[in-house]
């Protein structure tokens, strides 16, 4: 079995406020990378992404990006050994409404890989939580969510 999840979310903002605050590094610390994000999500980058409540910095290696569509980047499994694959899709719903999904896959197909695969699904979730609160609302959830 392959082990791989998919999360959406709607947020009620343009496709392209949407995309830029995942593709902008100084965005996404403001309600998810609460410590650094150290680049924009360009192709054949590799960017580091760091927590405030989390011990181990991560590096996401961007293997495609277009504009306003998807961002696509692999990065290590939490068990150190697995490289998994993201994919993040902005959909426009209509002027004013973007459909994000965020996809993942690659795990092994193991018991680590199994909970693995679940604690990224819930990280994606909250993310996602995250994104839509800020664009919306101009708040940070992450901030003492952990």
């Amino acid at each position: 079995m392959e082990l791989k999840f998919q999360v959406q979310t709607k947020i009620q903002k343009p496709v392209e406020l949407v995309f830029d605050a995942v593709y902008d590094p100084r965005k996404l610390e403001r309600y998810f990378t609460t410590k650094r994000a150290s680049a924009p999500l360009d192709p054949g980058t590799t960017v580091i992404w760091e927590w405030d409540y989390w011990p181990t910095a991560y590096e996401v290696h961007v293997k495609e990006m277009i504009k306003d569509e998807l961002i696509v980047f692999e990065w290590l499994s939490h068990d150190g050994d697995t490289m998994t694959r993201v994919e993040m899709r902005f959909e426009p719903m209509g002027e004013n409404e973007t459909m994000v999904s965020i996809r993942e896959s690659g795990w092994n197909d193991d018991e680590i890989g199994l909970k693995n695969s679940y604690d990224n699904c819930a990280g994606w979730t909250q993310m996602s939580c995250s994104l839509k609160a800020y664009l919306e609302y101009d708040i940070n959830l992450t901030k003492g969510f952990y």
